[in-house]
């Protein structure tokens, strides 16, 4: 099946409010002129970043049977992008659904942590097996964090040079996936970069961040989803990186002048026009 628009299956959980995951995933991509078929991993009634014990819904048998429908039907997918998963059923789930669409790009934003700690409701268990889904992936876009728990690697307490950045690029894709992207990477020089690598072509690329002084949820979602946008519309892994870094640089500075409570995320919905000028992004760096 040719698909006219680039179709994506979207296994991500739902928050109410607080603009995060699925809230923000959904919209960006179809902006951006990519079909987004959402998988609800769970629904709850804020993200779980301040605003106490949210409602809470989990829906991991759904994720077996959306499938099992999906491949009755026949609807195919350009791609298969998953994220937060809150469970070894859910990670299980993720695997057949990836495994099952062959010819899909595989994205997985492996969610395990932040800020050099594993988020309280992830097991050791669940850090261990998400190596599994990882193996399976094409593409991945962990955190330094999670590239560090990826590879059983303490996290880095100095800032990161070139070739130790590069090292670990190489090693994360030795694990299975040929696209690597590592976010949110404090460098030697007193830089904040994103980098890239791609095996296929032993090529390594870095694009630089704006520092703004805040922290908001979603940003990781909102930039994982622009690079899964940009590859399945053509673009290369180094203009998407450059393209998710400058729309999140023109969201969170966007917010950050309106000085807006920061558990609502980041008014992303004041920057989207940015993402159909179908401007060549060029803020990219080889290494």
């Amino acid at each position: 099946m040719h698909n006219e628009i680039p179709r994506v299956a979207a296994i991500h959980d739902l928050s109410g409010f607080g603009r995060c995951s699925l809230s923000v995933i959904a919209p960006t991509l179809s902006v951006m002129g990519v079909q987004c078929c959402s998988i609800p991993t769970m629904v709850l009634s804020t993200h779980t970043g301040g605003f106490g014990a949210p409602s809470m819904c989990d829906l991991t048998d759904y994720i077996k049977l959306t499938l099992k429908h999906y491949k009755e039907i026949e609807i195919d997918f350009n791609c298969v992008y998953t994220w937060y998963l809150g469970s070894l059923e859910q990670i299980d789930h993720c695997i057949e659904f990836c495994k099952s669409y062959p010819n899909a790009l595989k994205v997985v934003d492996p969610v395990m942590g932040d800020h050099g700690k594993v988020y309280k409701s992830f097991t050791s268990k669940i850090c261990s097996r998400m190596g599994e889904l990882v193996a399976v992936a094409d593409l991945i876009t962990p955190n330094l964090t999670e590239a560090s728990i990826l590879l059983s690697q303490d996290y880095p307490k100095e800032p990161m040079t070139q070739s130790v950045v590069k090292s670990w690029l190489v090693k994360l894709s030795q694990l299975g996936p040929k696209m690597v992207v590592i976010t949110g990477v404090m460098t030697a020089d007193g830089s904040v970069a994103n980098f890239g690598y791609e095996a296929h072509h032993n090529a390594f690329w870095r694009v630089d961040c704006e520092y703004i002084p805040a922290q908001y949820p979603g940003t990781g979602d909102l930039f994982a989803s622009i690079i899964v946008g940009s590859i399945l519309k053509g673009d290369s892994l180094p203009i998407a990186m450059a393209k998710a870094t400058e729309f999140l640089e023109v969201a969170i500075r966007t917010t950050y002048s309106y000085r807006t409570d920061k558990r609502e995320g980041v008014m992303f919905e004041k920057a989207l026009p940015y993402l159909v000028q179908n401007n060549v992004s060029r803020g990219y760096r080889s290494l």
